[in-house]
């Protein structure tokens, strides 16, 4: 089902998540379909499920080559539930970001480059993955919503926060976080 996505301004997305205790159950199967219904219908590279108003650990993300977008890299569909991030090297990376809970703007956000990061899937299976680039940024920018951190709580440099239309006059863009 197709659940409305919360927009900045709106407290509970400042709520810290809560971890998610049982797996492989009907009710944690309905948010993951949510989140990939509401996810698809809006063209996003990943969600979380405080977005959505639920205040537990979950993201899903996922990126197909598109050739509208060329230069993003391909992320294979992920559920991470319970993550735990670790970053590899202190290199941090600015590049632009958006938000389906931001709609209409994008800025320069920066991200450590490299990373690792653990979790369990929807069965309760943990996993590990060691990932840069445009998956490492799309990853902690889903996570950062299980701590109640928008992006432009992080950009440090607000003349490259704005309307896309403003800033990138004409431009496709690639999706929104």
């Amino acid at each position: 089902m197709i659940r409305e996505v919360l927009r900045m301004g709106d407290a509970r997305l400042l709520a810290v998540a809560e971890p998610v205790e049982r797996f492989a159950t009907p009710e944690l199967a309905a948010l993951l379909g949510d989140l990939r219904d509401t996810m698809a219908q809006l063209n996003g590279a990943g969600l979380a499920a405080p977005q959505i108003g639920v205040g537990l650990r979950v993201v899903i993300f996922g990126v197909r080559s598109n050739p509208r977008y060329p230069q993003v890299e391909e992320i294979p569909d992920t559920v991470l539930i319970n993550p735990v991030l670790e970053p590899i090297g202190a290199e941090l990376e600015e590049d632009w970001e958006g938000c389906l809970s931001v709609p209409g703007m994008r800025g320069a956000v920066p991200r450590h480059r490299h990373l690792r990061y653990s979790g369990c899937d929807e069965q309760g299976l943990r996993f590990e993955r060691t990932v840069q680039g445009f998956h490492a940024r799309v990853v902690q920018h889903e996570c950062d919503h299980l701590d109640g951190i928008l992006y432009p709580m992080r950009i440090r440099d607000l003349t490259k926060f704005g309307f896309i239309e403003a800033l990138f006059p004409g431009q496709d863009l690639p999706p929104e976080d």
